[in-house]
C-alpha cells in the first residue's frame, strides 16, 4: 500500500544520486546572466525531466489525434495513451477506481469544479464551509463566491505564530451546518504540513454530512499520498508541480459523491444524449471532462509520475528532508534574516524576510536573479497568511529532489553580500533624509522638472537610450530611486499605502497650494527598483496640470521605455496601484474646477 503523507525524520540517503537525477533535467544545465542556473522556485512549478519532454514530443509526432471519438488508428492510440495516463494517476494516489480521476487544468480548476457543482447541487443560506487561514487564494475565492451566491457562510481555521493550524479552534467550528472542509495539505507559502488525516477524522465525527477536499498541489511531488487511507472526498493537484506539464491537473473524487454532483462545464464528450427537449450526461469521468482534453498533458503527467516512482520516494523524502533542515539552518543564520513559518512539521519551503536592514523582497529576488538564482518573492497568493504574520511579502526558497547543498551555500553567500551592500547604501540614504518633515504640511514635495509632461517624457527617453542593455537601464532606475527623499515613517500609514505583491509603496499627493489644478506628490517603497519607478513618475507628473496627467498615455510611454523588459509585471510590484492613486487625485482636482 502507498504510504500516507507523514513527516519523516531525516535519515541517510546514501542511495540517492542527486547528480544522476540532475542529469535528467536539461534546463538545469543552462546559464542565467552568465551564471549557472540555481532553481529554488519549485513551489511555483518544477522543472521537467527528459522523460516527460520525450513523452510529449512522441505523442505529437506519432499519436496526435482527438480521443474517444474516432475509429481510426491515431484516435485509438491517443485514447489508449490518455486512459492509460488516468490509470497511472489512479495507482499513484491509490484511488479505488479510474473513473474517480478527473483530468482538469490544475488544482485551481479542480477546486472551482467542486465549488461550482456543490453550489448547483444545493448549498443554501446558513450552510457553512470551512477553510484555513493559510490557504492559497484558489482555495478561498471560489468558496467566497459560492457563499455570496447561496447565502452560505465561510468559516476560517486560525493559525498560530509558527504557521500551524489550531486544531482546537477547528474542532469548535465543526457542527451539523458544516457542508465542506477544504484545506491545504502543505502550505505553499510556509511549508507547514497540516494533519489532514486527523482533520478528516474529526470532521467525520463532528460533522457527519460534511465533505472534505484536500489541496494537494504541494504534497504529491514530495511524499506518497494515499487517498483511501486519508478518506478524503476530494483531492486536487497540478501536474506542473509534479515535474509534469503545465495545463494539466487532477481532481480525485469519491464515485458516490461525483455521481451526485451536476457537471461543471458542458460540451462535447460529457454528454450521453442531446436533444432540444433535454440532455443526459455521460458517466464518470467523462461527465466532468467537457471538450477536447489536454491529451499531451495527461500523457506527460503519466511520464512524470513514472519518473518520480523510478527515483523512488524512499530516497526522495530523506534527501529533501536533509536539504530542508540544511537550508533553514543556513538561511536562518544570516544576519538580519527572520524565518517566516516555523511549524514543527514542515516540507521543502523556507520563507524569510530581511529586517536588519529592512529590505524589500522584490529587491532580494532581483539581486539573486542577477547571480542566476531563482527564488519566489511576494505574497505567494496567500494574502491572509501575510496579514496574519504581519509581513507584506516573503522571499521563498522551495526545494525539489534535484537541489543540492552547494546551491544553498551559493544562495546564502549572495544573500549575505547583498544585505551588506544594502546596509551601507541605506545608511547613506537615511543620513540624507533626516531633515525630511513629519507632516504633509511640512513636506518638501518633488518639484516640476519640465514645462510639460511630454518634455519630461522626452528627457527620460533620452536618458534610457544611453544604455544598451537591461542591466544598465535597471541600474539607472535604482540610481533614480537612491536620490529620492525618504517618506517619514509617520506618514507610512494604511491611508497612504499602495498595495503591491512584491513591494510596499506609500504615496502622499495633493493639489499644489499655489496652483490647485496642479498635482504634487511624494512616494516611497521598500524596493530600490520600485523607488526608481517612483522617481520616474515624479519626473513625469509632479507639478504638472492634473488634466494633462489624466490625458497622458502612460502605457504607451512605458512600452517605449521598455520597462516590461527590465522589471516584472507592473501589477505585481505596486506601480499600477501608484498610477491609479495619482490619477484618482488628479480626477478629484479636476472635479473641483
Amino acid at each position: 500500500m502507498t504510504r500516507v503523507l507523514t513527516n519523516p525524520q531525516p535519515v541517510p540517503a546514501a542511495s540517492f544520486d542527486v547528480q544522476r537525477v540532475r542529469a535528467d533535467f536539461p534546463i538545469l544545465g543552462i546559464s542565467v546572466h552568465g551564471k549557472p542556473l540555481i532553481y529554488f522556485d519549485n513551489g511555483a512549478t518544477t522543472q521537467k525531466p527528459q522523460a516527460v519532454l520525450d513523452a510529449i514530443q512522441r505523442y505529437y509526432e506519432s499519436e496526435n489525434a482527438n480521443v474517444h471519438r474516432g475509429v481510426h488508428w491515431l484516435s485509438q492510440a491517443a485514447t489508449r495513451g490518455y486512459e492509460e495516463a488516468r490509470e497511472t494517476v489512479r495507482a499513484f494516489i491509490n484511488a479505488p477506481e479510474a473513473c474517480e480521476i478527473i483530468f482538469t487544468r490544475g488544482t485551481t480548476e479542480g477546486i472551482n469544479l467542486v465549488a461550482h457543482s456543490l453550489e448547483l447541487s444545493g448549498l443554501k443560506p446558513g450552510d457553512e464551509i470551512i477553510v484555513s487561514e493559510m490557504e492559497h487564494h484558489s482555495n478561498i475565492v471560489p468558496w467566497q463566491l459560492a457563499c455570496q451566491r447561496t447565502g452560505a457562510v465561510l468559516k476560517v481555521i486560525p493559525i498560530n505564530d509558527a504557521g500551524e493550524l489550531q486544531l482546537d479552534a477547528f474542532t469548535k467550528l465543526l457542527n451539523d451546518k458544516t457542508k465542506l472542509v477544504s484545506v491545504v495539505h502543505i502550505s505553499n507559502s510556509l511549508g507547514t504540513i497540516n494533519p489532514v488525516g486527523e482533520m478528516i477524522r474529526l470532521t467525520r465525527n463532528r460533522a457527519r454530512n460534511a465533505l472534505v477536499l484536500i489541496d494537494g498541489a504541494q504534497s504529491v511531488a514530495h511524499h506518497p499520498v494515499d487517498v483511501q487511507t486519508l478518506d478524503c472526498d476530494f483531492f486536487a493537484f497540478s501536474g506542473h508541480k509534479l515535474y509534469g506539464p503545465t495545463g494539466i491537473g487532477v481532481l480525485f473524487g469519491k464515485r458516490a459523491v461525483l455521481e451526485r454532483m451536476p457537471p461543471y462545464q458542458a460540451g462535447g464528450d460529457m454528454i450521453e444524449t442531446v436533444a432540444f427537449t433535454g440532455t443526459t450526461f455521460a458517466p464518470l469521468p467523462n461527465k466532468f471532462e467537457a471538450g477536447t482534453p489536454h491529451i499531451a498533458g495527461a500523457i506527460g503527467l503519466a511520464a512524470a509520475i513514472n519518473y518520480v516512482q523510478s527515483v523512488g520516494f524512499d530516497t526522495i523524502v530523506p534527501h529533501e528532508r536533509q536539504l530542508l533542515a540544511y537550508a533553514a539552518d543556513r538561511i536562518g543564520s544570516v544576519s538580519g534574516v527572520r524565518l517566516i513559518g516555523t511549524a514543527k512539521d514542515k516540507a521543502d519551503v523556507v520563507s524569510f524576510v530581511v529586517e536588519n536592514p529592512p529590505l524589500g523582497t522584490y529587491d532580494l529576488g532581483l539581486a539573486l536573479d542577477r547571480e542566476g538564482i531563482a527564488i519566489r518573492t511576494g505574497h505567494h497568493c496567500c494574502m491572509p497568511v501575510m496579514n496574519r504574520l504581519n509581513v507584506s511579502s516573503t522571499a521563498r526558497v522551495s526545494l525539489a529532489m534535484y537541489n543540492t547543498r552547494s546551491e544553498i551555500d551559493r544562495l546564502v553567500a549572495v544573500l549575505t553580500a547583498h544585505i551588506g551592500e544594502q546596509k551601507a547604501r541605506l545608511a547613506t540614504r537615511h543620513t540624507q533624509s533626516k531633515a525630511t518633515g513629519t507632516s504633509i504640511a511640512s513636506l518638501q514635495f518633488a518639484p516640476q522638472t519640465a514645462d510639460t509632461i511630454e518634455t519630461a517624457a522626452a528627457e527620460l527617453l533620452s536618458d534610457f537610450e544611453l544604455f544598451d542593455d537591461a542591466q544598465g537601464k535597471l541600474q539607472y532606475l535604482e540610481d533614480l530611486g537612491a536620490n529620492l527623499p525618504e517618506l517619514p515613517e509617520s506618514l507610512k500609514t494604511d491611508a497612504t499605502r499602495v498595495h503591491g505583491c512584491m513591494s510596499i509603496v506609500h504615496l502622499v499627493a495633493r493639489g499644489m497650494p499655489t496652483e490647485p489644478g496642479r498635482i504634487e506628490f511624494l512616494a516611497d517603497s521598500d524596493a530600490s527598483t520600485v523607488r526608481g519607478l517612483v522617481g520616474m513618475m515624479q519626473r513625469l507628473f509632479s507639478g504638472q496640470d492634473a488634466r494633462a496627467v489624466l490625458a497622458f498615455d502612460l502605457d504607451a510611454f512605458l512600452k517605449r521605455l521598455g520597462i516590461d523588459k527590465i522589471v516584472t509585471t507592473r501589477r505585481r510590484i505596486g506601480l499600477d496601484g501608484l498610477i491609479k492613486k495619482i490619477r484618482e487625485q488628479c480626477a478629484r482636482l479636476t472635479s473641483k474646477d
